[in-house]
């Protein structure tokens, strides 16, 4: 099982409150933490990531033991992305909609790239499946509801996606899908549910549910894999 810890831009442009969401993170037992890279990002946005504070973030989950990874979602992201060792690249559902060509970019370098496809309305995927490539199911609404669940697959391992990444409110359909077999869940990560400077504080988990999110589908996980 993998787990992402989607801080996005919850930082809400406080670097001092961004190493406070990578810190628990790991603690609430995230495998990664993630930003993005290239969404509201001009001067003075809330989202200003130069590459000095890109090294900082590293630095910072590198100190708390935990993965860093972007979202990609510009040209000028990726060039600056290229950068920093990542270990994979993340892309999100509006950047497979409006820039395939800069999908392609970062599949063709080769590392592990995490691909949600909450806007691609296609039978076919929109890159030919290999070992590097691994899709997450998604409905791209803040937040989805329950009766947009309703394609969920009942069993990932027969689909073509490898996960799921989570815009309810809850943890409740994360861990449903770990039962019906997903192996990547990202699920967005908050310290205060209630900030409403940007609208993903509200759907987002915090680090208490996201620590439960974790026990609990570790351990569905775990029996799946026995076969109980």
């Amino acid at each position: 099982m993998l787990f992402i810890a989607e801080i996005g831009m919850n930082h809400n442009g406080n670097f001092d409150l961004a190493f406070e969401l990578i810190k628990q993170a790991k603690l609430a037992g995230a495998d990664i933490a993630k930003f993005q890279l290239g969404w509201r990002d001009g001067d003075g946005e809330i989202n200003q990531i130069d590459l000095d504070i890109l090294k900082k973030l590293n630095k910072w989950c590198d100190y708390f033991e935990i993965e860093f990874m972007v979202s990609v979602i510009t040209e000028k992201a990726f060039e600056m992305a290229k950068k920093i060792n990542f270990k994979r690249y993340k892309i999100a559902s509006r950047t497979v909609k409006d820039n395939i060509d800069l999908v392609r970019k970062v599949v063709n370098e080769g590392k592990e790239t995490i691909i949600s496809l909450g806007m691609w309305n296609y039978k076919e995927p929109p890159i030919q499946k290999n070992n590097n490539i691994k899709y997450l199911w998604c409905i791209s609404k803040y937040p989805a509801e329950p009766w947009d669940l309703i394609d969920l697959p009942n069993d990932f391992k027969d689909s073509l996606y490898d996960g799921y990444s989570d815009h309810t409110v809850g943890i409740e359909t994360s861990l449903i899908a770990i039962a019906r077999g997903a192996k990547i869940i990202e699920k967005h990560f908050t310290l205060d549910k209630s900030d409403t400077t940007i609208r993903d504080h509200s759907l987002s988990s915090t680090p208490d549910e996201f620590k439960m999110m974790v026990n609990i589908g570790r351990d569905i996980a775990r029996k799946i894999q026995i076969g109980v």
